[in-house]
């Protein structure tokens, strides 16, 4: 039993005195009866005055069992015992006493390790509890301290039972010692105001200040049933409870206590109604007992003529009180099979059906014949409304998921402008209610600064089709092979005249791979060679085998020889990853300095485009200082990248290299979201020459020589004006000092290209880490050579 010594404004004095009281009165009534049972009581507790008197000490209570049994006799009636759960107890402490059969019972139950508490008794809030009890009953400010209480008892099977807790505090005293203090309606608006303030209740309403002395009769009532279908609700309808590691295995706990079921376990399938399917729920610890290790399934497969009638025509519950039986009975049929195979033998499948549409289905299985059955199959009635609930909103976040990761990955409202786009759909909205017809109309960012830059795969088209041509050639090849070989066995001129044309077509594309070679080739071996594979194959076992040797090496998908050309593609693939993961991950800080548009595509390499300026920003004041700081930004992370390329280049399948171009262009200009394209592009013929000049500057060379601006190992940077020249050399300079280049800068004059002259470019030598912990740096040269050694 728990001592009391819990720091609480209220001492704990048992006593009996208020009920004896009465018992004196019935003492002296005209009803002999009455009189002498009253008598009888008295005469029992005369010889132990503690009992009227009060005491602390929890352990006389065990020694005054009997006498206090006497006392409580009228309250607690005998022929009541066995129904009643009701124990005399002290508030706010787990002590209780002369405890009624059933409750006793209940107890003995739970077995000999269990403590009885009361749920989530806190004592700061048992502190202010019993406060707010002293302000009513004491100083007489009226408060609504009502607060229900539980004890959770687990049975003898280890299901969970609720009971509330309903106190009579008749036989109770409120008695102020030395330390109580005299409180004004100021001083009780002051702990109204501050109800989580431990610290000012205790000034105000000190430890010790009252002595509560009597007892409380709790009455118990079990609620389990309403509590689970409770906890139910909370945990369907709580997204956050949802989306919790625990949240199906806490959910099976409470559906066990809902039906008294220990083995009950619980499942839940969704239902696809384009294709009449049954599919998996992905989520943490959600099984499906239908589908088992399946993602999905047709419903007639998993499911028998009267179970799919039941359940998605009639959209009624199905309930199988003995599996075995049924799986006897119907020759192992769906679903009986799968059911009897993870040894269930007892099931109710209840459809989630919104406005007469199924959502999907609610499994709950046993592994014991009968537990579940069509007569508790209809309590679920009580907790399928919420489930109706969860699963709906679950499929709006579903579809609100969907929609983000459509716009995240498919379009280009970035988050620094999707306000703007907030705007104009909410005026969309309002446009539609209003009667007016409702247009989304096109957005447009004036006055931005363009920031562009690329990482390219250098000589990108020579190695894709150096794969291209040596796929063909082992292709044609093999195929040369199997025609020799029917040659051999059957000497037919079409035979010499496709192997001559084969002859032909590696000579061709060994020398030169024209644009029109590959699919040239495929029509060939589609229209001419395949037709005469299926007539080899019948031929003879040799001709057979060597087909079907050659198909193992055709991919699926791209209906042949994959294998130099897939190497390429990974390896494409993963230089594309690692540099957009990069400036992704670097974007997300730049942000934080100053809200921006990014977008970068994958091309052979990543391109990106940045504009930054007061119009898309939606909160702060652009200033110049910020279109500074994100060019140097640019710069640092585009060295960066090279970085990171150049420590992947040793695990690529295809050893390729890459080059590096930044456009510098300081004229203002306004970018428009094109609502067919849905993406922005420069707004108007003069802010055209910015896209013109980005499309053509990676070809552009340097003047007066056959030379290429873009270089492996370097950073060009592309401008037009002084000013962004001395700029780019102070950043530049200051980059140097933190190992980023080299003292290899070149200034130099590029050719006029197609409606553009006059542009200028910075080279710098960019330096390089093996890893990003090393101090060491390497140029592209002594770079190269390390990953040989």
């Amino acid at each position: 039993m728990e001592p009391m010594n819990k720091d609480m404004p209220l001492q704990m004095l048992i006593s009996f005195e208020k009920l004896l009281k009465q018992y004196d009165a019935m003492a002296k009534s005209d009803d002999p009866l009455l009189s002498s049972r009253a008598k009888h009581v008295l005469e029992t507790q005369a010889p132990y005055p503690e009992l009227r008197e009060g005491f602390s000490d929890v352990e006389l209570l065990e020694k005054h069992k009997d006498i206090i049994r006497v006392i409580l006799q009228d309250s607690f009636a005998e022929v009541l015992s066995e129904n009643e759960i009701k124990a005399a107890s002290l508030p706010y402490y787990d002590v209780v006493f002369n405890k009624s059969k059933r409750f006793q019972k209940i107890l003995d139950n739970a077995g000999k390790d269990f403590k009885l508490f009361i749920r989530d008794q806190d004592e700061g809030v048992d502190y202010i509890m019993g406060s707010t009890v002293i302000l009513k009953w004491h100083y007489g400010f009226n408060l609504d301290f009502s607060r229900p209480y539980f004890y959770d008892i687990p049975d003898a099977n280890g299901i969970m039972h609720h009971y509330r807790i309903l106190y009579n505090a008749d036989f109770m005293d409120l008695i102020p010692t030395d330390l109580a203090k005299d409180l004004t309606q100021a001083d009780v608006d002051k702990l109204l105001e501050n109800p989580e303030d431990l610290e000012l209740w205790k000034e105000m309403i000190p430890p010790n200040s009252f002595i509560s002395k009597g007892f409380v009769i709790s009455n118990m009532f079990d609620v389990t049933a309403e509590h689970t279908i409770s906890e139910i609700k909370t945990n369907l309808i709580s997204s956050d409870k949802r989306g919790s590691e625990t949240f199906i295995s806490d959910l099976q706990e409470t559906f066990r206590s809902f039906f008294k079921i220990k083995e009950l376990k619980i499942g839940f399938v969704t239902y696809n109604t384009k294709d009449n399917l049954l599919e998996r729920v992905y989520g943490n610890g959600i099984e499906s007992f239908l589908l088992k290790e399946k993602n999905n399934e047709a419903c007639n497969h998993v499911l028998c003529v009267g179970s799919y009638a039941k359940i998605v025509k009639e959209k009624g519950y199905f309930a199988i009180s003995d599996v075995d039986k049924y799986y006897k009975l119907s020759e192992g049929a769906e679903p009986y099979r799968s059911l009897h195979e993870q040894g269930i033998k007892s099931a109710v499948f209840a459809p989630i059906v919104n406005e007469g549409e199924l959502l999907g289905v609610l499994e709950l299985v046993s592994t014991k014949k009968n537990q579940l059955n069509g007569v508790n199959a209809t309590k679920l009635d009580d907790v399928m409304p919420y489930i109706v609930a969860a699963v709906v909103r679950s499929k709006i976040e579903e579809e609100n998921l969907i929609d983000a990761i459509i716009q995240n990955e498919c379009t280009s409202v970035h988050s620094s402008v999707h306000w703007r786009f907030e705007e104009e759909a909410k005026q969309f909205i309002i446009d539609g209610l209003e009667g007016r017809q409702p247009s989304f109309k096109e957005i447009v960012f004036k006055d931005v600064y363009p920031l562009y830059g690329q990482i390219d795969i250098k000589a990108s088209s020579q190695a894709r089709n150096i794969a291209i041509q040596r796929d063909l050639m082992i292709q044609l090849s093999n195929i040369k092979e199997i025609l020799n070989a029917a040659l051999k066995n059957e000497k037919l001129p079409i035979y010499e005249e496709l192997i001559y044309r084969i002859d032909k077509y590696i000579d061709d594309i060994k020398e030169t791979l024209f644009t029109n070679s590959e699919q040239t080739i495929f029509d060939f071996i589609n229209a001419d060679v395949l037709p005469i594979f299926d007539h080899l194959k019948n031929q003879n076992k040799e001709l057979s085998d060597l087909i079907e040797a050659y198909e193992k090496t055709i991919n699926e998908e791209t209906h042949s020889y994959y294998d130099h050309r897939k190497q390429y593609d990974d390896s494409v693939m993963r230089i594309n990853k690692k540099l957009a993961s990069e400036i992704d991950r670097h974007q997300e800080a730049a942000q934080q300095m100053f809200p921006h548009y990014y977008e970068r595509y994958k091309t052979d390499g990543i391109e990106h485009n940045m504009y930054i300026g007061s119009s898309i920003s939606e909160d702060k004041d652009f200033d110049p200082l910020y279109l500074k700081n994100l060019r140097l930004w640019q710069l640092q992370v585009m060295c960066e990248m090279e970085n990171k390329y150049y420590n992947l280049k040793p695990e690529l399948d295809v050893q390729l290299d890459v080059t590096s171009l930044i456009l510098v262009y300081s004229t203002s200009l306004s970018i428009r979201f094109r609502m067919d394209e849905k993406r922005f592009d420069v707004d108007g013929t003069y802010n055209a020459r910015y896209e013109i000049i980005k499309k053509r500057i990676d070809k552009s060379y340097i003047k007066g020589t056959n030379e290429r601006l873009t270089q492996k190992g370097k950073l060009s940077i592309v401008y037009s004006q002084k000013k962004d020249e001395q700029e780019y050399l102070r950043y530049i300079s200051f980059l140097k000092s933190k190992g980023y280049f080299t003292n290899n800068i070149e200034i130099v004059d590029l050719e006029g290209l197609q409606g553009v002259s006059g542009l200028k470019a910075i080279r710098a030598e960019i330096l390089y880490k093996k890893n990003s912990e090393d101090e060491k740096t390497f140029t592209y040269e002594d770079l190269m050579e390390e990953l040989k050694a």
